[in-house]
């Protein structure tokens, strides 16, 4: 595994870190298929996204896990922004990166994401067409998450006031007031409203995954630009290459991966539901970890 850095390619004067992960009889003077891996957001790359990308090398693939623009170790003010047509672009401008590497095959990218960086994965693969093969694990549109609730039991006009409460962050942001944040995840375990994220909270805020360049939170500001995303735009006409969506049966966001699937214009797309495991627990939990490892395994040495 190297860390790596480098430019991010949209015109944002930002460089993104990565780690980069290669398989164990790694040769540069040959080619491989390689899958981009994007953490959740308040994540960072040493996480699941990590952890998935350490996986898939170990199958053959080079996997690369990087940080977000305005996070983890990537640069960009102000800190801690979760814009979601930024993040989007972020995927292509590490696709980017990967066709400079001569070791890399160009015509075998694959790109998979965890949570909010499964559904950014899924906007960049209807708009980039270098990501031949699309895989995501335990699914968020961010924008539907944030409308209608972690249990889609929210109505979007119910969302105003999220987008009022942006917009007035802006504004105090703009007069040079401390950045207004707002938490991606519980900050607290008494704020968690269910099992499912208290382990979030568990996971960003407790050994089991804390790190010091994840503090769980984003700017406010960015809700007026994620409540109106829809990281699933076109791709009924456009969502084409093969698609493997891997979910947790007693996950609370399902719903979003099923959405997708019904949506997606791919004849090659399937859903593998790993039996008890909920949200959180395809992050890191081993069994379930290593159930979805398998399918991602089979999928992407078929359709890279």
């Amino acid at each position: 595994m190297n860390k790596v850095t480098f430019p991010n390619t949209n015109g944002l004067n930002i460089t993104l870190a990565g780690l980069i992960n290669f398989p164990a009889d790694f040769d540069k003077t040959q080619r491989y298929p390689a899958i981009v891996v994007s953490h959740p957001g308040g994540g960072v790359k040493e996480q699941t996204a990590g952890t998935y990308a350490k996986n898939l090398a170990e199958q053959g693939f080079i996997a690369i896990a990087y940080d977000a623009s305005y996070q983890g170790e990537s640069t960009g003010e102000p800190r801690q922004l979760e814009n979601p047509h930024v993040r989007t672009e972020d995927v292509s401008a590490v696709i980017d990166y990967l066709t400079t590497l001569e070791y890399v095959d160009s015509d075998r990218i694959g790109a998979m994401g965890v949570c909010a960086g499964a559904g950014y994965t899924v906007n960049a693969a209807i708009n980039d067409r270098r990501i031949k093969a699309l895989a995501t694990v335990s699914m968020v549109n961010i924008g539907q998450m944030f409308r209608n609730g972690w249990e889609n039991n929210v109505k979007d006009n119910e969302a105003m006031p999220y987008i009022e409460a942006g917009s007035g962050a802006r504004t105090s942001d703009a007069t040079g007031a401390d950045i207004a944040t707002m938490p991606l995840a519980p900050m607290n375990e008494a704020d968690a409203p269910n099992e499912e994220l208290r382990q979030a909270w568990e996971y960003y805020h407790t050994e089991r995954a804390a790190r010091p360049t994840a503090p769980g939170f984003a700017t406010a500001r960015s809700l007026t630009q994620i409540i109106t995303y829809d990281a699933f735009f076109k791709a009924e006409a456009f969502l084409t290459q093969p698609l493997l969506t891997v979910v947790g049966s007693e996950a609370g966001s399902k719903w979003m991966s099923d959405d997708l699937m019904e949506r997606a214009a791919s004849n090659d797309k399937q859903m593998h539901v790993v039996n008890g495991a909920n949200h959180m627990e395809l992050y890191d939990i081993e069994a379930p970890v290593s159930e979805a490892t398998k399918a991602l395994t089979v999928f992407f040495q078929r359709t890279l």
